[in-house]
């Protein structure tokens, strides 16, 4: 896959359809990362499945993030919901253009990644509604949020001891979640901020129960 641009979708991403009537995974990079370092994630959770990696538009110190932040764990709550919005914007669109029709699109982030994929879910769970969250927390600071979410599913997978995204705040999104009506599922492992081995055998297998 190469990096493309399209006056449509409005910003550089990859594609690949994949095999018909598999879901697109909606990958979405880190800090530091970038599209094509997450796309190769894809492979690993659902070979078959369509690709779709956006760019994050936000520079720190030369590395591409989601949204700004003020400190390690501070985020520029009224910058997430904003980024979250285009996010959702470039996905309506991206489905238009590439012909999506009513292809399950999941979202796949990690860190960063993860948590502009859980504020584009929570506020816009009818353009997003599936989530595969790595080490990923409450987005949105000491601000609730009353999205109806039943129609969405989550998985959530943690490290116990991860100062980046601390458990505080990781119970804060999954109660938020809850009170909202998604359907959550949970994995905590040992270990702190990362993908471990245990985090892609939860992945694959929450991939397969949503195909059934």
């Amino acid at each position: 896959m190469s990096t493309q641009t399209s006056i449509v979708t409005g910003r550089p991403h990859l594609f690949s359809p994949g095999e018909a009537g598999t879901p697109v995974l909606l990958m979405l990079h880190g800090t530091g990362g970038n599209e094509h370092e997450i796309a190769s994630l894809a492979a690993e959770l659902q070979p078959d499945a369509g690709v779709l990696a956006p760019r994050g538009q936000v520079e720190e110190h030369g590395m591409l993030r989601w949204f700004r932040r003020h400190g390690e764990g501070l985020f520029d709550v009224d910058d997430v919901i904003a980024r979250a919005t285009d996010l959702a914007v470039f996905l309506d669109a991206a489905r238009e253009h590439y012909g999506l029709g009513n292809r399950p699109v999941i979202a796949v982030g990690f860190s960063n990644g993860a948590n502009i994929a859980l504020a584009a879910a929570i506020l816009h769970p009818q353009a997003l509604d599936q989530v595969i969250a790595f080490s990923g927390m409450y987005p949105f600071g000491d601000r609730e949020t009353a999205t109806d979410l039943s129609g969405s599913r989550l998985l959530i997978l943690n490290g116990e001891s991860d100062p980046m995204a601390p458990l505080p705040s990781v119970r804060t999104l999954i109660a938020a979640l809850h009170q909202n009506g998604a359907d959550v599922k949970q994995v905590l492992r040992p270990g702190g901020h990362g993908i471990a081995h245990a985090d892609l055998e939860a992945a694959r297998q929450w991939l397969e129960e949503a195909s059934r």
